[in-house]
């Protein structure tokens, strides 16, 4: 009896051990914990229940006559629904793709009404599905909360113009691709995580060939940092006015240059006629500028009935760089705690024109639904011990829950620093042209003497 006691104990101590680790890595590293065991356990379990879970999901259809004459002629077992065929089931690092064909008669939105079903199917943490082209869709399972802890994908994505800046909730990449998206508003209260996610959308551009140019009307205090990468800056709204009244000038060249080029008088070869910068040759090119507009509500206050024209002014301009300046390489990117109509003239006018949407927590639902046009009622629903957790969309109609990684504001000054060769020079704004001090170097301290000197040699 007692051998057998004994024996049970030494079986029972690597079994715990070994719970325990599993245990700690689901807990402290979720992507080690799903490749080694989430990945095999769910995989096995897809495999087994599979047309089991389809049919109860009740994504199976009859089989054709064909099929039931020939199952009959052929064998004696029992005729079952077809469910839709796995084209391929490709693991991930952060969960399962698999790429199913639809059954004669089946369209997406029956898979994706049963997604939560699948989810507590197969035991993963989220199913998405996306439709790759008609007849073939996909579902992304995530084996943990990837927006718990971010680590974003080491691939990067194609595009002269391609940021990533997020996580989106099903693994992949939230991109940021202004050929795509020209203008985009962002929105987020305090602590949400939205300067985050500028300075991941800033270091990212401060890596490519663009000109980035500044409007910061707190007083510099969120873009004075990237100094260094910024073609100009203006730090109130002053200053702000004159910026724009500059901006729209480059737009007004670049697009004197394009109809230069447009060969109206025969003087250009035809596949060189172009009515955006991108068909120009490269080398007339001019280089793309990104407006980093920074608390975009401070545009929009006045003080005084005399501080109207100038509001007016202002917001006409942005509105026409808005509307006008994708052709001519000129991109909007404006960003708040707080945007509505009552921010006065021209801000729906504004909105309309900014495509793209990402919007953090907020405090009132009108401003979630000025920035997702009830596209998403989640912004007011994203938990405060979530920052940098939001909700982009886009005018297709689409949304997804995205979440960037965390980046100190002295990393992005430095990614800025280090890219400060890659600033250009624009005609037209030398005026606001930031003032970067020299950097201090700091030589190192000379080692102390030792405290007692060497004993001489007996030599």
């Amino acid at each position: 009896m007692s051998s057998g006691v004994q024996l049970l104990t030494e079986v029972a101590a690597p079994v715990a051990a070994v719970a325990g680790g599993a245990a700690l890595a689901r807990a402290k590293a979720p992507a080690l914990y799903w490749s080694a065991i989430g990945l095999p356990v769910t995989a096995a379990r897809l495999s087994a229940t599979y047309g089991s879970t389809m049919d109860a999901c009740g994504l199976t259809v009859p089989p054709s006559r064909l099929r039931v004459l020939v199952t009959r002629a052929t064998s004696r077992r029992e005729i079952r629904p077809i469910p839709p065929r796995i084209r391929r089931a490709p693991p991930t690092t952060t969960g399962l793709r698999l790429r199913l064909r639809l059954a004669p008669g089946q369209e997406p939105a029956d898979v994706a009404a049963s997604a939560e079903r699948l989810r507590h199917a197969w035991g993963v943490h989220s199913v998405h599905v996306i439709v790759v082209r008609p007849g073939v869709v996909e579902l992304r399972m995530t084996g943990f909360d990837v927006l718990r802890r971010v680590r974003m994908p080491r691939r990067r994505p194609a595009g002269a113009l391609a940021v990533p800046v997020a996580m989106r909730e099903d693994g992949t990449a939230f991109v940021r691709d202004y050929l795509a998206v020209p203008h985009a508003l962002t929105l987020g209260t305090t602590l949400s995580g939205k300067s985050v996610y500028m300075r991941n959308l800033i270091s990212g551009l401060a890596r490519l060939d663009v000109a980035l140019v500044g409007i910061d009307c707190k007083r510099g205090v969120e873009q004075a940092p990237f100094a260094p990468r910024l073609s100009a800056l203006a730090t109130d709204p002053q200053s702000a006015g004159g910026l724009l009244d500059a901006l729209v000038e480059v737009m007004e060249e670049r697009y004197d240059l394009l109809r230069d080029r447009q060969g109206l008088a025969g003087s250009v070869a035809s596949h060189e006629i172009a009515s955006d910068i991108w068909g120009l040759p490269p080398k007339l090119r001019p280089v793309p500028v990104v407006l980093l507009l920074d608390e975009v509500a401070e545009l929009f206050m006045v003080a005084t009935r005399k501080d109207e024209e100038r509001r007016d002014h202002m917001v006409t301009q942005l509105i026409r760089l808005a509307q006008l300046g994708r052709g001519a390489g000129i991109f909007v990117e404006a960003c708040g705690q707080r945007f509505g109509s009552e921010l006065g003239k021209g801000a729906t006018m504004l909105r309309a024109q900014l495509s793209g949407r990402v919007v953090h927590r907020v405090n009132d639902r009108p401003t979630a639904e000025m920035g997702l046009a009830d596209v998403s009622p989640e912004a007011t629903q994203i938990a405060p011990d979530m920052p940098g957790v939001a909700v982009a969309g886009d005018s297709s109609g689409g949304w997804s829950r995205i979440r960037t990684p965390d980046l100190s504001l002295a990393r992005a000054a430095e990614i800025c620093h280090a890219n400060a060769y890659r600033t250009p020079t624009l005609a037209g704004l030398e005026h606001f042209r930031p003032v970067v001090p020299p950097v201090l170097v700091v030589p190192p301290m000379p080692s102390a003497p030792p405290r007692f000197a060497a004993a001489p040699s007996a030599e």
